[in-house]
């Protein structure tokens, strides 16, 4: 389309808002818009896509952009869905919640008026949650479905709606693509129920957090470690968002008794004012905890996102000087306390098992293998774990596992990851090596000593617009097409490919089949024991490589040393790649 068209086509989309049935601030909002050209095309160029997690996209007014009546297309879409699914229901329930950013409480009430249109039964929460609170909540209360509004850790412009399914997983296939079928056949907002009665809807609250906090509580496995190291100081921030009430509760709960707050970041807003962006996994997020826990004297810090679904950590390393670790090493401490803790209390009985999403470290599954404890390796996405609890209940437990991008679970009353339980968890580890002398980064150089030492990197290539798009998935195809043979001087040994799901060995020749959906990743697993993992991220423009390299580590004194040695094998390892 030629851009004269191009202008033409989003007029008509724009003056549409105008004739129809929208509101004053609406329109007026669409009137600033049309004085902009460039503006007014991004607003209306195109719908704002529902994809397999939902809605995700800027606020404002405009067919591109998170308002009121996108959403309620897309509420209305699901609603029709659930209705089809759910036929021989007398009464279809959905749990909804909604965190700190600006006009979530707006859309979370917009969606609960047209569920309640369609004649649900509707538990909302009467203020900001975790996601992870909202999957609990939906089993809790026996619902068929349930949504967050959430943009995760995006810039402040952005707001999101995940929807969920009656286990409390994200919805997968076939759910997914048939959501998005009918979310795509609302056409109008003449179709959308809004404004249900308000009878359907019930407000929820404190009742649920004490449930919720009470399950979390029972996973703890070393409560005399807790009150031996009651008093050690944990510094923790919300980054301004919803882990600002349940993180500190639940770690008083656990017997914590030293917990140290961000006052600037308790503060509640969309805006995150203090950071630039509100994502743990980048270190200035956690400058301002950083500043004080260093100033307190403080042993654990951690910082949940504004959806409290995730959590980055900093501990003192062997030169008392505070690092984050990355999101592979505090699962794999996660999974080996839990492990050894399940084996020293007889709790394993041979058929529990461990969960990880296959970019994740192959150290997690080397834990696994040593206490006899089964593993699954999964999709990337939290979904897809929780698929496998769901596949299995009531024949195996879950112990705990999660993902590389700062997502961990334990136990199965909650299908989403939850950072609220893992803070409490981090905070027990912690109290657990401090019972037996170890700071946590000495427990994470043990597990080194025994299992090998593990160092990742993730590279994100980023390509902006449709050429961006055309670049990556030449890229892709690239690597897929004509493979490397060998990367940082060691041979490619075997090649997964998800899109086929075909894995390749390279010296026999042989092909076998992967046993995990099609998705567009590659791997590639040296001779060295490095693997290396090649995706285009699904929500943002940009190509993401893992690379996981590892050796022996013979004496605790040869740390420093070896972690230079890996760094060398993984700047070897982009070279090859092309990626620096």
């Amino acid at each position: 389309m030629d851009n004269s068209k191009l202008i033409e086509t989003v007029k008509k989309r724009a003056q549409s808002w105008l004739d129809g049935n929208y509101d004053d601030a609406t329109k007026a909002e669409v009137r600033q818009l049309m004085s902009n050209e460039e503006a007014m095309i991004e607003a209306f160029y195109k719908d704002l896509e529902f994809g397999t997690g939902g809605l995700r996209g800027i606020m404002g007014a405009g067919t591109n952009r998170m308002n009121i009546y996108t959403v309620g297309m897309a509420t209305q879409g699901y609603s029709n869905y659930l209705k089809k699914c759910f036929a021989h229901k007398k009464q279809i329930k959905i749990a909804i919640a909604y965190d700190c950013r600006n006009r979530s409480p707006l859309y979370a009430r917009t969606a609960a008026g047209i569920f309640s249109g369609n004649g649900f039964h509707i538990y909302l929460f009467e203020s900001l949650r975790p996601t992870p609170e909202l999957s609990f909540a939906i089993r809790h209360f026996g619902c068929q479905g349930g949504i967050v509004i959430t943009a995760s850790h995006n810039p402040k412009e952005y707001n999101g709606f995940k929807a969920y399914w009656e286990d409390g997983g994200q919805i997968i296939a076939p759910h997914d693509h048939n959501i998005i079928e009918g979310v795509n056949q609302i056409s109008s907002i003449e179709e959308v129920k809004y404004n249900g009665p308000e009878n359907n809807i019930k407000l929820i609250g404190k009742e649920i957090d004490n449930i919720y906090l009470g399950k979390i509580h029972e996973l703890s496995l070393s409560p005399e470690a807790i009150k031996e190291n009651s008093e050690m100081k944990i510094v923790y921030t919300p980054i301004h968002g919803t882990g600002v009430e349940l993180v500190p509760k639940v770690l008083q709960k656990f017997g914590f008794t030293n917990i140290i707050n961000v006052p600037e970041q308790d503060v509640v807003d969309g805006n995150f004012p203090t950071v630039v962006s509100p994502n743990p996994e980048e270190s200035a997020a956690l400058k301002m905890a950083l500043e004080k826990a260093n100033l307190l004297d403080a042993e654990l810090v951690m910082a949940t996102d504004p959806d409290a679904d995730r959590v980055g950590i900093a501990v003192r390393d062997l030169s008392n000087e505070f690092i984050i670790l990355n999101g592979n090493q505090t699962g794999s401490l996660l999974v080996y306390y839990l492990l050894t803790r399940w084996a020293e209390l007889g709790l394993l009985k041979g058929k529990e098992y461990v969960c990880k999403t296959i970019v994740t470290s192959e150290l997690i599954a080397d834990i696994s293998n040593k206490f006899g404890v089964e593993y699954f390796d999964v999709l990337t996405g939290f979904k897809y774990i929780a698929d496998i609890i769901k596949q299995n209940e009531g024949n195996k437990k879950f112990i705990g596992g999660g993902e590389e991008s700062y997502g961990y679970l334990a136990g199965e009353f909650v299908r989403d990851k939850d950072a609220v339980m893992s803070c409490a968890l981090i905070a027990e580890t912690a109290a657990w090596a401090r019972s037996k002398g170890k700071s946590l980064f000495e427990l994470l150089i043990d597990i080194y000593l025994e299992f090998d030492f593990y160092k990742e990197s993730l590279e994100n290539i980023v390509r902006k617009g449709k050429s961006g798009a055309e670049e990556i998935q030449e890229m892709m195809n690239g690597f897929r097409n004509n493979p490397p043979k060998s990367l940082g001087n060691s041979e490619i040994m075997k090649i997964h490919d998800y899109l086929s799901q075909k894995s390749f060995d390279l010296q026999t020749g042989k092909e076998s089949s992967l046993p995990l959906p099609k998705s567009n990743v590659l791997q590639f697993f040296l001779k060295n024991g490095s693997k290396i993992s090649v995706r285009p991220s699904g929500t943002e423009p940009k190509i993401k490589f893992y690379m996981s390299v590892k050796m022996p580590l013979p004496h605790k004194e040869d740390f420093s040393k070896a972690g230079k040695q890996l760094d060398g094998k993984i700047l070897a390892i982009k070279k090859d790649l092309g990626i620096l």
